[in-house]
């Protein structure tokens, strides 16, 4: 019997022993099976279709890899911008070589510093503002939402997007620094570079066309692993912005438009190429310059405006002016234009945020449906009877 009582025993203490060693076996292929998966495997790229805008491009080599090059993140910038987006929990191939990138960037990102007004546009559009731990002077930030996170101290502010207070945007640890530059000379970004601290240039501002600057939503899009919402907020937005330019061609008139102001004793406006220009011919008017060749701002005597446009039907944009009393103090001459003595003057201005910033230059570049329709509904009352305007309103 006690022969019979230790065998049993002994059989229980091995079945154990297997249980055990199953246990153990499995876990560890587990394991391996779990450390295959975070091996990053590059495939053959996929490009992302961007439709509009010219300044960028999307790759997607694998699901952990994307690749994001900037051509054009200022004007005439020499070369392009290249970064490798990789997804957390997933481990470098030997093959990769991260010197071949202007900066290597974990995603999904939770720690940003942005640079541009625009780039908040972007953040609250994805839902991703809670990221944004730091701003270059945070008293242009026109946003309700992201205002709320800097009175609570949430965002840092600092200092000036020329000279970034590099110490504290180190002490921040950020993930990416959104960063904005009209040229090569930054040199707060450098330091911050040799510190480790991925920059990534965001050139939306140098697109010349209302649909190429709201596509770069693509590009943050990337950074958050949300390609597919960046996909649906842009796609929204074209279709609103095509909709409301077919809108404009049922218009019976077209209306010719004068732009800009004074500054000192030069009158500034638009050049026939640029993205405001753009929305003048989309909302189906007549802007006077048109036909000028620049991309970026006129710079022109007040003789030579007033020979051209004393006679436009409407006047948009004049610079920071809100009512006709400031501009009859500012200058005499601005008296002389039909559009002032028809009371047919709008701004932008008069949409500000709570410290004074103005909505137009943070939230227009991403949302040109709604400055599209504002353009509609001041040219084309008819056409937008019941529509209410979001930045453009007649001078007080």
């Amino acid at each position: 019997m006690l022969w019979h009582f230790c065998y049993l025993v002994a059989m229980k203490n091995l079945c154990l022993k297997s249980v055990y060693f199953l246990i153990i076996h499995f876990a560890v292929l587990a394991c391996n099976s779990k450390k295959e998966k975070r091996i990053l495997v590059t495939e053959n790229p996929r490009k992302e279709l961007i439709r509009h805008a010219t300044g960028f491009s999307i790759s997607v080599h694998s699901p952990a890899l994307t690749i994001i090059k900037v051509n054009s993140p200022w004007p005439e910038a020499k070369a392009p911008f290249c970064y490798a987006l990789i997804k957390k929990g997933y481990n470098l191939p030997q093959s990769f070589d991260s010197t071949k990138y202007d900066a290597v960037i974990r995603t999904p990102v939770q720690r940003v510093i942005a640079t541009s007004t625009t780039h908040i546009a972007a953040l609250e559009a994805l839902s991703a503002d809670s990221s944004l731990i730091g701003f270059p002077n945070t008293a242009y930030i026109s946003s309700k939402r992201t205002r709320e996170r800097v009175d609570k101290n949430l965002i840092k502010d600092l200092g000036k997007n020329e000279s970034i207070n590099t110490e504290l945007a180190l002490n921040l640890t950020p993930d990416v620094i959104f960063g904005f530059s009209i040229n090569s000379q930054n040199n707060p970004y450098k330091t911050l570079q040799e510190s480790k601290i991925p920059i990534v240039y965001n050139g939306d501002w140098v697109e010349e066309t209302p649909l190429g600057k709201a596509e770069w939503i693509k590009f943050f899009a990337a950074f958050y692993q949300l390609p597919k919402r960046g996909d649906s907020i842009f796609n929204t937005i074209e279709n609103n912005y095509k909709e409301a330019k077919k809108l404009a061609l049922s218009a019976k008139e077209k209306p010719s438009v004068l732009s800009g102001a004074l500054y000192k004793d030069v009158w500034y406006l638009p050049g026939g190429k640029s993205w405001a220009a753009r929305f003048i011919e989309d909302a189906n008017a007549n802007y006077l310059w048109k036909n000028n060749d620049l991309s970026a701002s006129l710079a022109l005597s007040v003789e030579s405006v007033i020979e051209k446009g004393l006679q436009a039907d409407f006047w948009i944009s004049p610079s920071q002016f809100t009512s006709y009393k400031e501009l009859m103090d500012a200058n005499q001459h601005y008296m002389r234009f039909k559009s002032y003595k028809k009371r047919k003057i709008y701004t932008f201005a008069r949409t500000r945020g709570a410290t004074g910033g103005l909505l137009y230059y943070e939230l227009g570049p991403s949302r040109p449906d709604l400055v599209l329709k504002d353009l509609i509904h001041t040219f084309h009352p008819e056409l937008l009877e019941d529509y209410e305007p979001f930045f453009f309103k007649p001078l007080e």
